[in-house]
């Protein structure tokens, strides 16, 4: 059982941190700029964290600045105001998600500034090809190391842990939890102390402040990520673009009860 958690949580980590850091935080906010020999690095890190659920910088940057540009609204790729469901918010995001990917949906040429963009490597990351490779991949570690029925219930979350991480943010951070600033959206932080999503639940703190690289405010909003980001900007791998706004020029309301 020890060894099954050790890879379960490491998987989940490891592939969680490409997608806040490098997907959100840089493909699609600009948070911060390296060079193309460390993207490049990143991408395949993203690959071999994230697997059979790849998710294109390219494709993930323009949905993500698409659901900032039209936040609740029927033009969000995935807001549960407008689609009633967990699952076919899912569904949904993955229709709108392939259009992008392959060209399909026209999109303003706004929301593709300053991206990230290796093609080649995303048509092999994304390939069905590659994907069924890492499902089998991840069927034959299960396979020596599942010494449960029930560990074999979490497979499929190993398969679509990109989706799975999107979809909690996506999802129950705008339906639960409470409010630091008062946005004109739904956007919530999904929980006080954030230490299952790296950073990416404190969902309000961000809609307000999009480009602070730390997604926490208040003293106990905890940004695993953050360190990680002022650890790779000292060693020179990364450049900040902005320094986080000071706290004494940041008005935090009381939250809200949450519902």
């Amino acid at each position: 059982m020890t060894i099954f958690l050790i890879f379960f949580i490491a998987h989940w980590y490891l592939s969680l941190f490409c997608q806040t850091f490098f997907l959100h935080r840089y493909a699609a906010h600009s948070m911060f700029t390296m060079s193309k020999g460390w993207e490049k690095f990143f991408y395949i890190l993203t690959w071999l964290t994230q697997g059979s659920s790849y998710l294109s910088p390219y494709a993930y940057g323009i949905l993500h600045r698409l659901h900032h540009a039209f936040t609740d609204t029927e033009e969000d790729p995935h807001s549960p105001s407008y689609t009633k469901g967990l699952f076919p918010l899912m569904w949904k995001t993955k229709i709108i998600y392939n259009d992008i990917e392959n060209y399909r949906l026209k999109v303003d040429e706004k929301f593709m500034k300053n991206l990230p963009m290796w093609r080649s490597f995303d048509h092999f990351a994304s390939s069905r090809l590659s994907r069924l490779g890492w499902v089998a991949i991840y069927i034959v570690i299960y396979a020596f190391i599942a010494t449960q029925w029930w560990m074999w219930l979490l497979l499929p979350i190993t398969i679509l842990t990109g989706p799975v991480h999107g979809a909690i943010i996506n999802y129950f951070a705008h339906k639960y939890g409470y409010r630091n600033f008062d946005t004109p959206d739904t956007s919530k932080n999904f929980l006080p102390i954030d230490l299952i999503m790296m950073g990416e639940s404190y969902h309000n703190n961000h809609h307000k402040l999009l480009a602070r690289p730390n997604f926490g405010i208040k003293w106990f909003e905890i940004d695993p990520t953050y360190p990680v980001i002022r650890l790779l900007s000292a060693l020179k791998v990364i450049r900040l673009n902005q320094e986080p706004q000071p706290l004494s020029l940041i008005h935090i309301s009381e939250p809200t009860r949450p519902y």
